[in-house]
């Protein structure tokens, strides 16, 4: 993590996708920090001039080579981290959409280490990033009230 977002003077933007195909998400554990090793969605910092739409598909490409078509906002995720002392380590605002995937077999990068399609029984057997089942928990509803794909 680069030192402007690491003690921010301000919350960073961000989005992040959940895609689903067959009835399963795509998640991967994170390569980097902060939160490094856990599962979590692909996203990441939006861009100037860059809507939250366009950034979590660029992400999701970025990071593990999948399209995708939106499908709605699931929630905004704000991640705020402090110190012992109590100074801000980390603020993100995070702008969670579900997705339906179009194409692209995921693959791993510096970013994404592991890469898995989970159903919402498997969450609970894996280690994630704090809230990632309660958006996923969220981001299931939203999938299952879509026609079939």
């Amino acid at each position: 993590m680069t030192g402007d977002r690491l003690h921010p003077a301000r919350p960073f933007l961000a989005a992040s996708v959940a895609v689903f195909r067959n009835g399963k998400v795509l998640v991967a554990s994170r390569g980097r920090a902060p939160w490094e090793d856990l599962y979590s969605l692909p996203g990441g910092q939006v861009e100037t001039g860059e809507t939250l739409e366009e950034a979590a598909l660029r992400e999701l490409e970025e990071e593990v080579g999948v399209s995708a078509r939106l499908t709605g906002l699931i929630a905004p995720f704000e991640v705020i981290e402090r110190e012992a002392d109590g100074r801000v380590k980390h603020h993100m605002v995070i702008a969670v959409y579900a997705a339906r995937w179009l194409s692209g077999e995921p693959r791993t990068g510096p970013e994404a280490r592991e890469i898995r399609w989970v159903t919402e029984s498997d969450i609970a057997s894996l280690p994630t990033t704090p809230g990632l089942a309660g958006i996923l928990a969220q981001a299931f509803a939203h999938d299952r009230r879509l026609p079939p794909a």
